[in-house]
């Protein structure tokens, strides 16, 4: 199979997996609150995908090098669709959290495996082409998964064995792929343990880190937490599934072009352009009230330029990082993402509780107002040395 199936194979699996990850979060938050769950508790259970991330990044790379990126790849896509189609046996806090958790753990290993190969085999040229259109296919899934959101009017499990049997069909393409392996690190002082190569890969490339942990923000807050919000608020549930998907659909128009934007003119100035234009475009739907076609307009600018800051940081990390940490690197931004998705719904909660009569998308607002300073204050690029 030539490089450029195989591309798009790996960008039909993301897609799938967005989907999955759009539909989640806000399906459950509603379902929470409808059954009278606390906002602090609602925000605790979303969690559950990125405590998954987190435990299990460390072990990540290892059997990556040991067996590559299919068997990888294999075993994180069982793990989601098995997860996803248990959903509906039992409606009960801490066993779904246990699901979000799997979840988590299997959507770590896709990403990370379809990252690594995608990042590694890539011109330097068409790097930044490459990552938007991945970048792309993901924000496509996540933009329809909040519209099957009210399936759960017709049966409360329907959306989950949707989702499910989606991802079992797009698991199924990976056995059409060559197992391939990534590139081995070259320096003695980088071979040994995860810690001492993250150690060094975040010396290196620290500041690229910040698109994907704002993107984890934003990801979960605004899925998991702003439903919330919104229905407290007496927004309709079918109309926070459109104000949601018009944020991704923002991030979908502008995915491609400003990736090869960042071809052009450098990562870092698309970088610093997205987390300012984030900033402005929550700071005005957060002033907006409860208009909810002024809310769509202003969210849907704001996905314009923060619906890429993921993907921008994927190219980043990958320009400013050699090639035999790579695979490093990407797990770093997984991990990065996942700091940024616990954080959003446990500070969203926290903001619901005792922030009263305040827009919820203020507080994303102020996150990217201080990405945009530390990325701006962080410097330009300098020659590292591995040490």
């Amino acid at each position: 199979m030539n490089e450029r199936k195989r591309f798009w194979i790996l960008v039909i699996i993301v897609s799938i997996s967005g989907f999955s990850q759009g539909m989640l979060l806000p399906l459950i938050s509603a379902i929470f609150e409808k059954d009278g769950v606390s906002s602090a508790l609602n925000g605790l259970n979303a969690t559950g995908l990125y405590i998954g991330t987190l435990l299990i990044s460390p072990f990540m790379e290892a059997p990556l090098r040991k067996y590559g990126y299919k068997p990888v790849i294999i075993t994180g896509g069982i793990l989601v669709f098995s997860s996803l189609l248990l959903f509906p046996l039992w409606k009960h806090v801490l066993f779904w959290f246990i699901l979000r958790l799997l979840i988590g753990i299997g959507d770590h290993a896709l990403h990370f495996s379809t990252q690594t190969w995608i990042t590694s085999t890539s011109p330097q040229h068409r790097l930044g082409r490459n990552i938007a259109i991945y970048g792309l296919s993901f924000s496509l899934g996540f933009a329809v998964g909040p519209l099957f959101t009210p399936l759960i009017k017709i049966f409360m499990g329907l959306p989950f064995i949707i989702s499910g049997l989606l991802c079992m069909s797009a698991w199924l393409l990976v056995f059409l792929l060559k197992n391939e392996f990534p590139d081995l690190p070259q320096s003695t002082k980088t071979d040994g343990n995860f810690m001492k190569r993250a150690k060094v890969t975040i010396a290196i490339s620290w500041v690229a880190f910040l698109g994907p942990f704002g993107y984890g923000f934003l990801e979960s807050s605004l899925n998991a937490m702003y439903p919330v919000y919104a229905l407290r608020s007496g927004i309709d549930l079918t109309a926070v599934s459109f104000i949601l998907a018009t944020f991704s659909i923002g991030g979908i128009v502008s995915q491609l072009p400003l990736g090869m934007l960042s071809d052009k003119i450098g990562r870092r100035s698309v970088i610093l352009i997205a987390f300012a234009g984030g900033a402005a475009g929550f700071g005005m739907a957060g002033f907006v009230g409860n208009a909810v076609s002024l809310i769509i307009a202003t969210v849907f600018v704001a996905g314009l330029f923060v619906g890429s800051v993921f993907s921008l940081g994927i190219s980043y990390m990958s320009d400013l990082t050699p090639k035999e940490l790579l695979p490093t690197g990407n797990l770093l931004c997984g991990i990065f993402f996942s700091i940024g998705s616990l954080t959003g719904p446990l500070a969203g909660g926290l903001f619901l509780e005792y922030m009263e009569g305040v827009s919820f998308l203020l507080i994303i607002a102020v996150i990217f107002s201080v990405l945009f300073i530390v990325a701006l204050v962080g410097g330009r690029r300098k020659a590292v040395q591995i040490p």
